[in-house]
């Protein structure tokens, strides 16, 4: 038989799978709208919870009154208390976890440190093959994030020779890295 919208919950109430199938083809945005609502932050839960939705309302399709309310408002029911089962299930865990149990992430900084070292250096031994007033420019333009009416100020330079000394300067770090090509959208 085939499974519509006008009989579907027929269906589930006498066991047939391919009305849950129908349902959950149909109607599982309205869960997972609802799941996204009230486990915004419980991305984990999310799958298992809409299992247990779906199984609920396999389990529960006898007590559905069209009556009372339509099928969207029962499944975002079920899906709505469900939700809130798993965010007090989340809390309980969280208040009876073993704070010896825990494994806190620390943050391994020399790493970090020994790059931001490496890194420094090769800018710095990049930009000895541009001028030093091109090194200036590079410097307020990149480092000190300043605009180019302050570094036009400071230097006494018109704007669009700046913008071409940048360019050129730009040109000549891309052919030492070996990039090809224009990228003017970026810093460098």
């Amino acid at each position: 038989m085939k499974i519509t919208e006008e009989n579907f919950i027929d269906q589930m109430k006498i066991g047939n799978e391919g009305a849950l199938e129908y349902v959950v083809d149909n109607y599982a945005w309205i869960l997972k709208t609802v799941l996204k609502k009230h486990l915004f932050s419980l991305v984990n839960f999310y799958e298992e919870c809409m299992n247990d939705c779906i199984l609920a309302i396999w389990e529960n399709i006898h007590y559905y009154d069209p009556k009372k309310s339509s099928f969207k408002n029962w499944i975002g029911g079920i899906a709505k208390y469900k939700s809130i089962d798993y965010v007090r299930k989340y809390l309980k865990d969280l208040e009876n976890e073993n704070i010896e149990d825990l494994i806190i992430p620390v943050e391994d900084y020399s790493l970090i440190e020994i790059l931001t070292d490496e890194t420094s250096k090769e800018i710095k031994k990049m930009l000895q093959s541009l001028s030093e007033e091109d090194r200036k420019i590079f410097h307020k333009l990149y480092f000190e994030d300043r605009d180019m009416d302050e570094i036009s100020k400071d230097t006494g330079l018109s704007k669009p020779i700046l913008y071409n000394r940048i360019s050129r300067g730009k040109k000549k770090l891309r052919g030492i890295i070996g990039i090809e090509g224009g990228y003017e959208n970026e810093k460098l």
